[in-house]
């Protein structure tokens, strides 16, 4: 593979027999996890980076983003601080959670080519062809 050295992941290609289409999101997964595979699943079936062996990765990247949105919304419903009737208010039982589940979602994301530095190492090449959400939120 070419650039797989040691300490290096390989480059992230199409694959022979990789998905091209979308599929849907498996009916279990939580409303937040299925909104994000049906943000990423387009991407990645453009590329055929993915066979069906490599949906349980899909799958876990997405629960951990659905986590990280879930668990982030309960912080904010209950506040960053919550106190029991013996202790002092303590940070929100829900940040560990919600730390492991970005530590996971950051480690799948890389393996499944959807962060920007692993897209460069892979050479996709984006699509510049129209503005998208971000346009004009940004200033330069």
């Amino acid at each position: 593979m070419a650039g797989a050295g040691r300490g290096r992941k390989p480059d992230l290609v199409a694959i022979e027999g990789g998905l091209s289409r979308s599929l849907p999101p498996p009916d279990w997964m939580g409303e937040a996890a299925q909104a994000e595979w049906l943000r990423v699943m387009p991407d990645l079936a453009r590329r055929k980076v993915l066979s069906r062996a490599d949906l349980g990765s899909l799958e876990n990247y997405c629960i951990a983003i659905g986590q990280v949105r879930d668990c982030q919304r309960a912080i904010d419903e209950d506040g960053q601080f919550v106190k029991s009737d013996r202790s002092a208010p303590r940070p929100h039982p829900g940040f560990r959670v919600m730390h492991a589940a970005m530590t996971n979602a950051r480690q799948l994301a890389g393996e499944l080519g959807l962060t920007p530095v692993a897209r460069q190492r892979a050479g996709v090449k984006e699509d510049d062809g129209g503005s998208d959400e971000w346009d004009g939120l940004v200033k330069g």
